[in-house]
């Protein structure tokens, strides 16, 4: 690991000013430290948030809630109105991680964590979000866990985290502060940004930006689902995971909100699928146009070439569950 310089943040204005100037928030750490030792970031500087107030869970006056970025996913997913009002958020955070990266890893910090391409970790691999230009050798490598949408010719890695996925189904906002104090709201589902040519860049935040809490709406009625298929059934990142919000009326599809992890740079999301079964009658062949929307323009790169049948099948069953009916046609 590489000499770095370390400072305690007590205000968010302090924090703030030191990240404008190259430096980077450490809080819980259980990616950034794992990614220092192998050197694939070597920051000059670290800035320690933890003692900022950013560690509770409020009522906003709407009904929703405001999720500090300093809450732990354990307290997260154990907190009863998330677990009551929410569930699809609770159910991906805890198949998210083993139990003590939970403890120590940190709203803000997950949403913040990076792929877990084997090219990325590999210094002696060449990796356009690593090193810029180099080339991606994910193309031509082993790439099972690697992006079937939204992928470039400059990257095809994936964003490996739950939470987020559910976030995005709920339309939470990340609330963000930067150097000059002013806080802005800005959609999970936007976020995260495809690779283009530039995967370097993971999401919008600019230097001296501080992630202070994720806004959630007020409680989404509906059947909610978080469904992830992975390698193992103990802690591993998803080939695919889906976050549904599904509500019924009847025998209707009267809502529908889609998430996808596993499959893109970023959470996915797919209004036109939604909008393909609202107000439509549950049946094998609707679920099945459904996948055919998702996937329509889905690219395997060869070891990763299961995912699309497999996002398929994960899609339909989600939604036979979450409309609690066999989908006969």
């Amino acid at each position: 690991m590489k000499p770095f310089e370390y400072a305690r943040a007590t205000e968010r204005g302090d924090a703030t000013a030191q990240a404008a100037n190259n430096a980077t928030f450490i809080a819980g750490g259980t990616n950034l430290l794992d990614l220092m030792k192998l050197e694939v970031m070597a920051p000059d500087k670290l800035v320690d948030i933890n003692r900022l107030d950013l560690s509770q869970i409020g009522e906003t006056d709407d009904g929703g809630l405001r999720i500090g970025a300093l809450v732990t996913n354990s307290d997260c997913a154990a907190d009863k109105r998330i677990r009551d009002d929410y569930p699809v958020l609770s159910r991906a955070i805890l198949a998210g991680a083993s139990g003590q990266l939970r403890n120590k890893a940190t709203t803000g910090g997950n949403l913040c964590q990076r792929t877990r391409c084997y090219y990325f970790y590999d210094t002696a691999m060449p990796c356009n979000k690593r090193e810029p230009g180099s080339g991606c050798q994910a193309m031509e490598g082993f790439n099972r866990i690697h992006a079937i949408l939204g992928a470039s010719d400059a990257c095809i890695a994936t964003y490996p985290g739950d939470m987020a996925v559910a976030m995005t189904a709920l339309d939470a906002e990340v609330e963000i502060e930067d150097k000059a104090g002013d806080i802005r709201h800005v959609p999970v589902q936007e976020f995260h940004l495809l690779p283009g040519d530039h995967p370097e860049k993971d999401n919008i935040l600019e230097p001296g930006d501080l992630i202070t809490a994720v806004i959630l709406p007020p409680r989404v009625e509906g059947k909610q689902i978080y469904q992830k298929v992975r390698d193992r059934a103990s802690y591993a990142f998803a080939l695919c995971s889906v976050a549904a919000i599904v509500k019924m009326d009847g025998n209707t599809i009267d809502g529908v909100a889609l998430a996808f992890g596993g499959l893109a740079h970023k959470p996915w999301r797919d209004e036109a699928v939604e909008e393909l079964l609202v107000g439509q009658q549950p049946s094998a062949e609707l679920f099945g146009k459904a996948a055919d929307q998702l996937l329509a323009e889905a690219q395997g790169y060869g070891s990763n070439d299961f995912k699309i049948p497999l996002t398929r099948r994960v899609l339909i069953s989600v939604l036979k569950e979450a409309t609690q009916t066999g989908a006969a046609s």
